[in-house]
Formats: structure tokens, sequence, C-alpha cells
């Protein structure tokens, strides 16, 4: 974008912000007082304005729009928004990602200005800190923006000291190998999580940096959509890694290395128990395995984590109103395992009505479930503002990385990498290593092993679309999905005994509701009689037909919404007839992914009035094919 853009940015949307950070108010300084004359000249005064650039960066995008359209979250939109359609490929140049791209050319430009402002104060421990929180909220904002746009326009140095506003695209290897190398000197200036006295993961320590040191070469190494950057020719586009394969191993040894510094250090764990990371998060504690949280603070952050991202709940119920604009992947709850605890906790398989009792959905109603209003002791500040905080790495991150780094640096896995993942597999099956399965020796099927353990390990925490990218198979991953869904309808294969019918009787809500599935007779067969319906009728429980029908009320339950209401009659009533799908000719499977390109969908075209049309170094520069 345009950097004369970036300073209006900054004046209404940083500068005036208002934040809370580790549990204090701050006053954030006027516009007409952000200089380096005034604000570092103090230490204090310099990390309110650190502190001010966390939340700059931040964007409900990133998980909303940009996180849907995947085999784990899907939209559930109306096909002519703009978010489904962002959702579903169907990109353009006015239909992009423009929120997060603005947000975090804000966050770039907060940084540089704290950079070159803290590297001329007296170099004490509290301002080496902070000069490496700022090199690591600078290579979080790029890394955001390469992942997603690709070659970017790239400045390190504030707006105030350029000559000039304009700037073309800059090649994402420059990019990613300078945000290496300042992560490489942020690990040096931070220090480890044990040696701040009260520490929160909303704040940037060794360990974390390491962490977004790792996922910044992984992405240095993985693959992305390239193209000829003199020609911008559409026949030059590709999706590959970097020309250089040294570069590339290099990369991998960095992320492998990053992520054994914090495995060595022992500061960070897994979580015994799956479910216990989640309860913590939405109720503002934290974790063990916690290792960098996106604070809910200032306006950029006042997001709805919760109330678009979880799951349904009726405005009179004790919650409040939750109104997700994204569900889950039907297929996604058949890639678990038996026995496997993330599933119930990855996906919300019941809404809340009007009174608050809890209610069974079907397949096509499933929500993303970490992040479920009915698992907070309180609604938060207000029904759309839950205060939860967005998670982004968990030790569970860092032993998948290292894994993964492994893998590619030595071409097969080592015993350490095994160890890594079998770790991961063991604490989903609750401790029992009996039950995680055989864990391939072979890099192939071991780095597809890493692949599927990313998606039942992280589902709803909005990497996987472009994780899919940078191990380039989005296209055949989302294809063999829409296979999957097919499959699983018409009961082929390894689904064909899942559950038909479920019969429940609703469970009563309240505040801190721990259960993650409500209590179920599983009916596989694929037709129940009349008989048998009014029997379980009579007995006061309701029949759902995980296909996306309650045949014991003969009402639609599977809409995309997921939205029902109580009838007067006390019947519940699910508006949307259509379901799951039955066949390729449902209007919403047929719509899943529709704008999905041969090649070209792996990365989002500038937006052209707001991005292009005002920087005359972009001209002639969107993404080949828009």
């Amino acid at each position: 974008m345009a950097m004369k853009k970036i300073i209006n940015i900054l004046s209404v949307a940083i500068l005036g912000l208002g934040l809370v950070a580790c549990n204090d108010f701050l006053e954030i300084p006027s516009q007409t007082k952000f200089d380096s004359g005034s604000i570092f000249q103090t230490e204090g005064r310099a990390e309110m304005a650190v502190l001010a650039a966390y939340p700059a960066g931040y964007n409900r995008e990133m998980w909303y729009q940009l996180g849907m359209g995947t085999d784990e979250v899907i939209s559930t939109e109306g096909l002519t928004n703009s978010k489904n359609q962002i959702g579903n490929y169907l990109l353009s140049g006015s239909v992009t990602g423009t929120s997060t791209y603005t947000s975090a050319y804000s966050a770039i430009e907060y940084s540089n200005v704290c950079i070159a402002g803290l590297q001329g104060m007296e170099q004490t421990d509290n301002v080496r800190r902070m000069l490496g929180e700022s090199y690591c909220i600078r290579a979080m904002a790029y890394l955001n923006l390469v992942r997603y746009w690709g070659d970017v326009p790239y400045t390190r140095d504030p707006v105030a000291t350029q000559t000039t506003f304009a700037s073309s695209r800059v090649s994402r290897d420059v990019i990613l190998d300078d945000m290496v190398a300042d992560l490489q000197e942020a690990v040096e200036l931070l220090p480890w999580k044990s040696d701040i006295i009260n520490f929160t993961p909303e704040r940037y320590c060794k360990e974390s940096a390491y962490a977004l040191l790792a996922r910044v070469a992984l992405y240095n190494a993985g693959y992305s959509l390239r193209w000829d950057l003199n020609t911008y020719a559409e026949s030059s586009l590709k999706v590959a890694r970097r020309d250089d394969a040294a570069k590339v191993k290099e990369m991998n040894k960095i992320a492998m290395d990053a992520c054994q510094a914090v495995i060595s250090r022992g500061s960070f764990s897994l979580s015994p128990d799956y479910k216990q990371i989640f309860l913590d998060l939405v109720n503002g504690a934290y974790n063990q395995e916690s290792i960098l949280e996106q604070g809910q603070y200032g306006t950029n952050c006042n997001v709805e984590t919760g109330y678009t991202n979880g799951a349904f709940s009726h405005t009179s119920s004790l919650y409040g109103k939750s109104q997700p604009a994204m569900k889950i992947n039907p297929a996604l709850y058949f890639n678990y395992g038996d026995g496997d605890t993330r599933r119930d906790v990855a996906i919300c398989t019941y809404a809340v009505d009007n009174n608050g009792d809890i209610h069974l959905h079907p397949y096509g109603g499933f929500y993303i479930g970490k992040f479920r209003p009915s698992w907070k002791t309180a609604i938060g500040t207000a029904a759309n503002k839950r205060d939860i905080n967005w998670p982004w790495f968990r030790y569970s991150h860092i032993l998948l990385m290292y894994a993964e780094a492994a893998n590619e640096y030595y071409g097969a896995p080592t015993a350490e990498a095994i160890d890594a993942l079998k770790a991961i597999r063991t604490r989903a099956y609750g401790g029992d290593a009996s039950k995680i399965g055989t864990i391939p020796t072979d890099h192939d099927d071991f780095r597809s092993a890493i692949i599927l353990e990313n998606k039942l390990e992280f589902a709803g925490e909005a990497w996987r679309r472009t994780e899919l990218c940078r191990w380039g198979i989005l296209r055949e991953t989302l294809l063999e999905n829409k296979q999957q869904i097919l499959d699983i309808v018409s009961h082929s294969g390894a689904y064909a005994n899942y559950d038909r019918y479920r019969i429940y009787t609703p469970v009563a809500g309240y505040f801190g509701f721990k259960d993650a599935t409500i209590p179920y007779e599983s009916v596989t067969k694929t037709q129940l009689t009349a008989e048998e319906i009014a029997a379980y009728t009579a007995q006061g429980k309701i029949v759902l037909d995980m296909n996306g029908k309650d045949v014991a009320k003969n009402t639609d339950s599977a809409n995309l919404m997921g939205m029902f209401e109580k009838a007067a009659d006390g019947t519940m009533i699910f508006k949307g007839a259509e379901g799951f799908a039955t066949s390729s000719d449902a209007s919403w499977y047929s719509s899943l992914f529709r704008g999905l390109r041969t090649i070209g969908s792996e990365l989002c075209p500038l937006n052209q009035t707001s991005v292009i049309d005002i920087n005359p170094g972009l001209e002639g520069q969107q993404l080949p094919g828009y």
C-alpha cells in the first residue's frame, strides 16, 4: 500500500488507543506528542509506544475471512457476501482481505518508529527487551502479509524519514530473509520467560520469539505461488519453493534449532488435558502450553472471538447471542480417530436455544468449539466482545514445527522428530500411547502425518489455509475434501457405519458448562421406522437425523447457519432446508471452493482501489490473472 496511507491509519487507529496490558490501564501519548523527541526520552513512555504496537497488526479477518476455505473451516455467509467469496476463493481486486493488509502496515510503521527510537536510547535490559519485542511485532506483520499476498511493498524505516511514499512489490524471499535475521537478533535481546516478573504470554519473550522465528523460517523454506516479477505474465505463475536449495535447507535448520531451544529450556509443556487449554483461554487464564496470545485490548483487538467463530447461542439465552459466520467443514469430524479427545474440543456438536437448553446438531451444523460461549464463566464485555485472547503459538506448535523441520533437513524423521509427534498424539488420546498408531519413518509418509496432525491439533486456529499453500497442496487437498464429503453422505467405504441418527434429551446449560458432548444413543442404520421414532418421542427424546432433519419434529435442522428457535408449542424449529449434502447438486456443496483455480488461488490479489491505485509503485503489479 502507499506509505502515505499509513500515517492516516496510525492517526485514527493506533495513536488514540486506550490499552489494557498485563491487567494495567495505560495512557497512550497523544498524536501531537508522538515523536522520538518526547516518547523515547524515558523508558516508561517508550514502553507505552511498544505496547501500542501489539494490537496494531491484529485483525479479525485473519481468522475470519482469511481463516475459512479449508478442509477444517468453511463459511456460513450468503453466496453473494464478500466474506463467503473470500472463503471460497472467489477473489478479485475488490474482494480480498484489505483490513488485514492495512493493519499489518500499521504495525510495521509503529514498529519501525519504535525500533528507530529505541536504538537511540541507552541499552538497558528493559530497552533491549522492548527492541526485541518491536522486531517480533514487525516480523509477525510481514509474515502475515507474505502468507496472504506474497511479494508486497517493503520498508524498514519510519515514514517520516522517507523521501517517497511509493513502493513496488519486493520479493518475499528478501522480506523473509530479513525477518529471519531480525528474529535471530530478537532472541538475543529478549529475556527467557523465567526471567520475567509476572510473565504474560501477551508479550514476547525469548521462547515466543523462537517460535515466530521457526514459523517464518518454515514459510521461507516452503512453497508459494510465484511469478515473474519483471513481466507479471500469467503464464509465469507456478507453485514452487525458492530456487536456492541451500537456502531452503538452511531455513529448515534454523526452524529446527529454534524449536529445539524452546524444548531444551523446558519452560513450556503440553497440557495433559487438551480441553483445559481452551477452558483456560476463554476464561482469561494462562495455560502452561500457551506461548503467545494476542491480548484483547484496544479497538483493533476488541473483536468477535467466540462470537463470529464460536458456537450458536440464541440471543435470549443466558449466554447472549453468538452468531457463527463460519463453521466446521463436515468432513473434519470424521478425520479424528476413535478416542481422539481433540475432536469434541475442536468441534462443538451442539447449540443453545432461547431457554438456555443445549441441543445436538447434525453434521452440517457443527461449529468451531474452542471458543464456545458456554465454557465461559461470564459473557465478557459484551456478547460480541467476549474478551477471549487469540492463540498464536502453543507448545504443540513447537513440537510439530520441530518434527517437520527435522524431517525436511535430514530427509527423514529423526528419533527426536518421531518422539515429538508421538507426544502430540499421546496427549490427544488421553495419555494412552497404545492408541496412537504407527509413526512413519520415511520422509514422505512422515510429512503427510505432520500435515494431518496439524489439522487435527490446530483446527479452527486459522493457520490451515496458508499452511496448505506452504506445503504446496492447497488445490489437491480441497478437491479431496469435497469427495470425502460425498463419501460420508453415501455411507461409502470407511464411513459405512457412521451415526445416521442420534437420540438425545436436551440438557440445561449454565455458565462454565464444561461438557464437550451431550449423551446420545447412536443409530447407524439408514432408516428408522415411524413406530421407532414415535417410541422415542413418547419418552421425551428427540430423534435427530445427522444428515439434516429432526425427524421426531419433522423440521429441518442442518442449515449452514445452524440457527433455530422454539415455536409457541415448544417444538424446535430449525431454519433452512438443505443441511448436509445429499448429492453433488446440493447448492452449499456445489458452491464450496467454487472460485478455486487450477493455479492462482494460493494468494490474494491486492485491493485495486485502496492499494494499487493510490501507490504509483504498484502500477501494473496486480497478482497475475486478476
